[in-house]
């Protein structure tokens, strides 16, 4: 099986650097990108399975980043960790509207994160594997 692929989307570099060292258990290739710009271009080049995506980012937004990716077809799979400061009731529903699959409130929580990206990791690769064999089987019924 390949290594997942985890980018790091936060303009923090302490953040960063936090996120990576506590990542540095979990068998993954990891990218940053520093701005919600950024964050699109590596998504097309990186193809991550998954994105810790802070909210507040220059140049686009953590919710318009995950609107957008959520919206487009290619990149729908992808499951979105958002990472945040913010904790207000109405930024949560902000997240689940932008289609966040989860999100986690800084400070962060060593054990939490790594519990969670496991788990998110998990689950994507078990949704790879169904899409996989629902195609499979759409082609055995059309031979």
């Amino acid at each position: 099986m390949t290594k997942s692929r985890i980018l790091i989307a936060d303009d923090n570099e302490a953040n960063v650097e936090l996120l990576e060292a506590y990542l540095s258990g979990v068998d993954c290739d990891v990218r940053i990108a520093v701005d919600g710009r950024d964050t699109l271009d590596q998504v097309a080049e990186f193809k991550p399975d998954l994105i810790l995506l802070d909210i507040m980012m220059p140049k686009l937004s953590g919710f318009e980043v995950c609107k957008q990716l959520k919206s487009n077809p290619e990149t729908r799979g992808i499951m979105i960790l958002m990472v945040t400061a913010l904790n207000e009731l109405g930024d949560i529903e902000r997240a689940v509207d932008a289609g966040t699959d989860d999100f986690l409130s800084k400070p962060v929580n060593k054990v939490e994160l790594v519990k969670r990206v496991e788990n998110m990791l998990k689950l994507h690769h078990v949704s790879d594997e169904v899409e996989r064999l629902r195609r499979y089987i759409d082609e055995m019924e059309e031979a």
